[in-house]
């Protein structure tokens, strides 16, 4: 009976610290509510309050409704400095990967309305670019990653709805501020792409996707 009972006694420390350990892996694993709510709140003061993007002076990128591997994947980007924003390396730099994971996966089911305020005229011969490309400047379309609504999948990124002078600061200035790795999240992809297009074709394609849905 003694021996049985030792065994009930140490079997059951045994469990006690096996879920003690659970527990506090999974606290590390996954960031505190209040944590991410703070986070959430510094992201608000540049990309607005449901995720929208800032139409300014200094324009931000809309992250609502944006590809949660694709926001990870350039947070990693701004940490291992193959993204150049001073703001956001030091911003990133300090994200757990289980906050950065938490803080992609808040944005992917907002939808706010677009900003627009693009020029209109130029919307026509964006969607032509955006459909069909240039095949004599070597870009292609932009729906053959994008898709045809704009709206991406895993780390290639939604552009619906993404702010006109953002996207138009972004395309001219590709080389500048994006790495030149060969992951899919940096230059490498796009540089061709951007190279290639003139400034009324960049104005246009962006014109086009600001006010996708």
């Amino acid at each position: 009976m003694k021996a049985t009972g030792l065994r009930l006694a140490l079997q059951t420390a045994v469990l006690m610290v096996a879920f003690s350990i659970s527990g506090q892996a999974q606290e590390a694993m996954a960031p505190a509510k209040g944590g991410l709510e703070a986070k959430l709140e510094y992201c608000k003061t540049c990309h607005g309050l449901s995720g929208q993007g800032y139409l300014g002076y200094f324009p931000m990128p809309r992250l609502a409704g944006q590809q949660p591997e694709y926001i990870e994947a350039q947070l990693r980007a701004f940490i291992e400095r193959r993204r150049t924003n001073p703001i956001m390396f030091n911003v990133a730099h300090v994200l757990s990967p289980s906050m950065v994971t938490a803080l992609a996966n808040h944005f992917k089911n907002l939808n706010p309305p677009p900003f627009g305020g693009a020029p209109r005229g130029a919307i026509a011969a964006g969607k032509k670019i955006y459909e069909e490309g240039l095949p004599e400047s070597n870009v292609p379309a932009c729906s053959a990653c994008h898709g045809a609504e704009g709206k991406g999948q895993n780390e290639i990124p939604r552009l619906a709805g993404q702010v006109y002078p953002y996207m138009v600061g972004q395309l001219t200035g590709w080389k500048q501020q994006r790495g030149q790795g060969t992951a899919v999240d940096t230059s490498a992809v796009m540089a061709p792409t951007a190279h290639n297009l003139n400034r009324p074709q960049v104005e246009a394609v962006s014109a086009y996707v600001s006010y996708l849905k």
